[in-house]
């Protein structure tokens, strides 16, 4: 199918529909008490020209939206400081309770420059970059796939654990392997401190400042009560979908790496992660297929269930695969990864939200419907211009 010429199609078009989805979706959406925080980018491939991308944030202080200012490189946001997520004395987050008086807040800088946007935690989006960590290992010679690694008395593959960690969320998979990258020197702590992170070395080469998981513990703890968790594990969503630019196979050179950058991944490494995405048996965020027959359902990215996926009901017709991860808690919900259409869209799309379980549109749902409905008006404007 040949794209669709006549139609606009550039870093401010895409900028402005994005800033329209959003807006629209939370129109149709119940009052959120507070206002959402909403951190969204994507970057599309189209098969001739150049890639195309926008990052747009949404807080109490813009609540119609605000448009992250991006190099001709695709570098980092230029117009925003991102804070980190804050916690209180008693390692409770904050940030997004209601009645929670901003001015108050043990706000510490993330990155950036411009107007405050505090970064909410990426929930288990955290685990593309223990992923990384893990493939890092293993392109290295430090691991082997197929090598068996014990943890809390358990022994199992390294591939096994990325697959649960990959396709099922499992935080107790997550656990092993936080604590595989610390046995094998890609972190290293020292008095109780963090020394030495291979994963925060790569990102501050190519100026993904606000990727970070920081203060995990040698025994594999991520969590709040480990030290680790909200304010020291953080993503924003045009970072992320850099990530995963420099890690899905096949797309063109990242425009803000020098010519001879390496590839972060051996291609075999890079060829297995887009693998295990694209398993994903969670589609309730960005994509919504496993929850057809909920009350209200509202599509969201069209993508084909996996094989052994959870199903609600028979799925509607769908067009394309969208190898992602998710990730919920009561106060947040994210999503990131890469969308391939059948006729030829192929994108990346990373979401981060304050729109937590808290927020479930109903029993069974991981959040509102105006977040499945963001990924269905970008996916069908992109279709229009990509197809």
């Amino acid at each position: 199918m040949a794209m669709n010429t006549g139609l606009t199609f550039d870093h401010d078009a895409l900028a402005q529909h994005l800033l329209t989805s959003v807006r629209e979706a939370l129109a149709a959406a119940p009052a959120f008490d507070p206002p959402p925080s909403i951190d969204l980018a994507v970057a599309a491939f189209p098969r001739s020209g150049a890639p195309v991308w926008a990052n747009v944030l949404f807080s109490r202080a813009w609540p119609q939206g605000r448009v992250a200012q991006i190099s001709p490189q695709a570098g980092a946001v230029r117009n925003v400081l991102f804070m980190a997520d804050p916690l209180d004395a008693a390692g409770r987050s904050v940030a997004w309770v209601r009645g929670s008086d901003w001015t108050q807040l043990p706000l510490r800088a993330l990155a950036g420059h411009g107007e405050r946007f505090i970064a909410p935690y990426p929930a288990s989006v955290l685990k593309l970059m223990v992923a990384l960590g893990v493939a890092c290992l293993v392109d290295s010679g430090r691991a082997a796939w197929a090598a068996p690694w014990v943890h809390a008395g358990t022994v199992q593959r390294i591939e096994q654990l990325m697959d649960d960690m990959l396709t099922h969320s499992s935080n107790e998979a997550t656990d092993a392997l936080v604590a595989l990258l610390h046995a094998r020197g890609l972190i290293r702590r020292e008095d109780d401190v963090e020394r030495y992170n291979e994963l925060h070395a790569l990102f501050e080469i190519e100026g993904l400042h606000t990727l970070r998981l920081a203060n995990t513990k040698a025994n594999g703890g991520w969590r709040n009560g480990d030290g680790a968790g909200v304010g020291q594990i953080q993503m924003t969503a045009w970072d992320t979908v850099r990530l995963l630019w420099r890690t899905s196979p096949g797309l063109p050179a990242a425009p803000w790496c020098l010519p001879a950058a390496a590839p972060w991944l051996a291609p075999a490494s890079a060829q297995r992660l887009a693998g295990w995405l694209a398993g994903q048996r969670l589609h309730e965020v960005l994509s919504s297929e496993s929850l057809v027959g909920l009350p209200g359902w509202q599509r969201g990215i069209p993508a084909r269930l996996p094989a052994l996926a959870k199903r609600l009901a028979a799925p509607a017709s769908a067009d394309a695969v969208f190898a992602h991860k998710t990730g919920n808690t009561e106060s947040y919900t994210a999503c990131a990864g890469r969308a391939q259409g059948d006729g030829g869209r192929d994108y990346l799309i990373a979401i981060f939200t304050t729109l937590g379980l808290r927020h479930a549109a109903c029993a069974g749902c991981a959040t509102d419907w105006c977040v499945p409905r963001i990924g269905a008006a970008l996916d069908a404007w992109l279709k229009a211009r990509l197809e």
